[in-house]
This record gives C-alpha cells, structure tokens and sequence, in this order.
C-alpha cells in the first residue's frame, strides 16, 4: 500500500516527495506545498496517509468512515489522516488525494502554478 500512495501522489503534475521531518513522514508537495504525509508508525501495522481536505467534507468524511481521524500532528480543520487499512476503498482513498492536491495547487500564486505545470511538458 505504501508504493502504491507514493506512486499515485507522484503520478500528479509538479509532485515531489521530500523529508522535511527526518526520515519519517514522507512529505509530498507541489509547488512547495505540502499535500500529503505518508508514514507507517512503528507500533503500527496500517499505512497513515494525511492529506488536506475542505473542512466540510473533512467532517463528512470523518463522520462516514471510521479510518478517517482528524489530521495528526495537523490543522485538525482543514487536514484528515486516513488509516489505509483496506477498509476504505482505494477509488476512495485516490479520489481523497486529488482533492488534497487541488487543493494545494489552487493555493498557489498564479506565477508559481503556471511554473509547475510548464515544467511537465519538459
């Protein structure tokens, strides 16, 4: 499960993974902006996928699917960790992704988004 997050947060336009924490979480961004953290915590079995969400689906979520969990160590607001268990579908959990990327994407400068997507056609 662990390849197959960081293969799709990389499979979107301008992402970069990087270790701003240390060795763990994996940070991916765009435009130099995080979109998701992705780590496996040692007491733990799952994959934790944090992703950033509009607040009102972020309740929405958290309310519909018990591996949905406030952002940790996050904006509890705008921010859910998702325990990639299997419980949640992996359409779900790419969809959830694509959300947290746009998201991010659209926060950026009219200058800086132009700059990451020019880059993709190189």
């Amino acid at each position: 499960m662990y390849n197959k997050l960081i293969a799709y947060c990389l499979s979107h336009k301008g992402a970069i993974q990087d270790y701003p924490f240390g060795p763990d979480p994996l940070v991916m961004k765009v435009g130099g902006k995080m979109f998701a953290l992705i780590s496996v915590p040692a007491d733990q079995a799952a994959v934790r996928i944090s992703l950033k969400c509009d607040p009102v689906i972020a309740a929405n979520l958290r309310e519909q699917h018990e591996c949905v969990q406030p952002g940790y160590h996050l904006n509890k607001k705008h921010w859910n960790t998702v325990i990639a268990d299997g419980s949640l579908p992996m359409d779900d959990l790419k969809a959830m992704i694509e959300h947290s990327y746009n998201l991010v994407l659209g926060s950026l400068t009219k200058a800086v988004r132009e700059s990451v997507l020019l880059r993709i056609g190189e």
